[in-house]
């Protein structure tokens, strides 16, 4: 019918994001590698003190949160953007870089977001996989791919799901080979891992850098994130950058967030420790799994994957399915000691395999 409103064809193009998102409340969530807590209470007593009637009626200003970001991250404010989780600045570099029909560069399996705002834009997605079996960092196949058609390329270190992590200079090595395109490093676990790429950021003119409050600080439902990179670039990705996408309640929230580092790193310092926890677990169990530098596992349960998935759900106990990138696989999510524990009692309950010796994948990087 000539009357049917049709949207852009790379829409029609792209497969629906619908995360399993609903009914989590009150259960243990080990799907979403958010932190299995909450956020410190520090965050909630400064936004009970900070907010009242006149601050919500106003559009919000980010004078303050991003002196005290830019101070924490060690970089002048001009190099900091305040971003409405690191989704969106995904999308806003891909709207400031990325012109319809040209190459994005995405590594395979990853975060969902990185396929989802390329196509949307419109680009060419070339796929990069993580090395079979392994899951090692696949730098040969990346380079190699790599061309003057490039014009972004994404990398999350520790990669979500795998757990692989990578080192600067190889990070160094894959923005110098391509300078033409926006590099973006995610650093979404670096809380758990340590290692940043930071420190490049005057070396690579073309690399951005990512952190969230969604993970390690307990604050997915305020969705924020910054992005970083050197004053230039950032001043041509603030023209396409909404000027309030982030709220209010989020730019309180950080504030409190960075000035209590001692919550923060307490609880990596219990996630790491409840990660080998969880190792030691499933070795004895017969389950292999891939090592991780960020705060989850990768399993591999085989044809029992669905149906362990849905046993430990119905037992109030959520995972996250990642067969469909990595055929019998579950991510699990580290949380405290207690919260393993309980994740293991209930799994030694429904495993099939556990008289079975373990096997572990040690970590490529």
């Amino acid at each position: 019918m000539d009357d049917i409103l049709k949207p852009r064809p790379a829409v029609e193009r792209m497969t629906a994001y619908a995360p399993p998102t609903a009914g989590r409340a009150g259960k243990l969530r080990l799907d979403f590698n958010e932190n299995t807590v909450g956020c410190a209470p520090a965050v909630l007593a400064f936004l009970h003190e900070k907010l009242d009637a006149e601050t919500l009626a106003i559009y919000p200003e980010y004078g303050a949160a991003r002196a005290e970001l830019a101070a924490h991250f060690g970089v002048p404010q001009s190099e900091l953007l305040l971003s409405n989780g690191t989704d969106e600045a995904i999308q806003l570099l891909i709207n400031t870089y990325v012109d319809a029909g040209d190459e994005v560069i995405i590594l395979e399996p990853s975060y969902a977001m990185y396929r989802f705002y390329a196509e949307l834009g419109g680009a060419r997605i070339r796929e990069v996989h993580y090395r079979a079996g392994t899951l090692a960092f696949p730098l040969d196949e990346l380079l190699e791919a790599m061309s003057d058609r490039t014009r972004a390329v994404f990398i999350s270190n520790p990669n979500n799901p795998t757990g692989t992590a990578v080192a600067l200079d190889v990070v160094e090595q894959i923005a110098r080979h391509v300078p033409s395109a926006a590099v973006l490093v995610d650093e979404a676990y670096y809380e758990f891992c340590g290692v940043t790429a930071l420190p490049l950021l005057d070396r690579c003119r073309n690399l951005f850098v990512s952190r969230t409050f969604s993970k390690a600080y307990g604050m997915a439902g305020m969705r924020l994130g910054c992005l970083l990179s050197n004053d230039r670039n950032l001043a041509f990705v603030g023209k396409v950058h909404s000027p309030y996408s982030v709220n209010i309640l989020a730019a309180l929230a950080a504030r409190a967030a960075i000035r209590d580092a001692g919550y923060v790193g307490r609880y990596v310092k219990e996630v790491l420790a409840a990660r080998e926890t969880l190792s030691h677990g499933l070795k004895a169990m017969g389950i292999p799994f891939h090592n991780s530098a960020g705060n989850f596992l990768l399993i591999e349960m085989g044809d029992d994957a669905v149906g362990v998935r849905t046993a430990l759900s119905a037992a109030g106990v959520l995972v996250r399915d990642r067969g469909r990138e990595i055929k019998g696989c579950v991510r699990v999510t580290v949380g405290t000691q207690e919260q393993m524990e309980r994740f293991l009692d209930v799994l030694r309950m429904i495993w099939p395999k556990a008289d079975q010796e373990g096997t572990e994948r040690p970590l490529q990087s």
